[in-house]
């Protein structure tokens, strides 16, 4: 009985934890980019979606909840997040990237085993866990060559954050839209990353043509 309380406690808080991160994540995504009121929302995003993501973590540990898949969904929405915000680090050329190459380790393990999890165990393939565990893969492998290259590195920095914080926003709606049904099937799943996914690419050529346009000033 206690336990069942604990957990709903833990449910409750998870729920809280990503509705604010969903209020706050909006708020930086229209403020202006880079100003105080985007630095506050976005922190405030940043700590609600890990706790949301760590309390994800420990109900999918526990007896009679445990939970392969939000478990892995967990690492997959922790990893963007984590990354997007020490994105902010790399302006700093001289930095030490031992701990971002562990976290990026961590996920390229975490994206294998969400592809081989269903057809090693269940014998069948899961369409979700498979496409995130790819895109986990690739964002990972990615990240581990930026880290060896820390001119580039420096230069993708604000890319990098925008495209990592977006994802983890994605994530958060994601959550929202799959637990509350909006779409029906596994449409919920993909609906929204499409959409983000657009959005990325919206800010990554506006980045670009910026810093295009202060090379040629230079």
């Amino acid at each position: 009985m206690i336990q069942e309380q604990i957990i709903k406690v833990l449910i409750y808080s998870h729920a809280l934890f990503g509705g604010v991160a969903l209020l706050s994540g909006l708020i930086s995504l229209i403020a202006k980019k880079g100003k105080k009121t985007h630095k506050k929302s976005g922190k405030l995003f940043y700590y609600c979606m890990l706790l949301s993501a760590l309390t994800a973590l420990i109900i999918a540990s526990l007896p009679q909840h445990e939970s392969p898949f939000l478990f892995a969904i967990g690492i997959f929405s922790s990893y963007f997040i984590i990354t997007g915000y020490r994105a902010l680090r790399f302006k700093n050329k001289n930095i030490n990237l031992k701990t971002d190459k562990i976290i990026s380790a961590i996920m390229m393990f975490t994206g294998g085993l969400m592809i081989l999890y269903n057809p090693l165990v269940h014998q069948k393939v899961n369409i979700v866990l498979s496409v995130l565990g790819i895109v986990g893969l690739v964002f990972s492998t990615r990240d581990l060559i930026l880290y060896n290259n820390t001119d580039k590195l420096y230069n993708a920095w604000l890319k990098l954050h925008l495209g990592k914080m977006i994802g983890g926003y994605i994530s958060a709606t994601t959550a929202f839209v799959v637990v509350n049904n909006f779409f029906p099937s596994f449409y919920g799943w993909f609906i929204p990353g499409t959409i983000g996914g657009f959005y990325i690419v919206y800010w990554i050529k506006k980045v670009s043509k910026k810093q295009q346009a202060q090379i040629r000033l230079q």
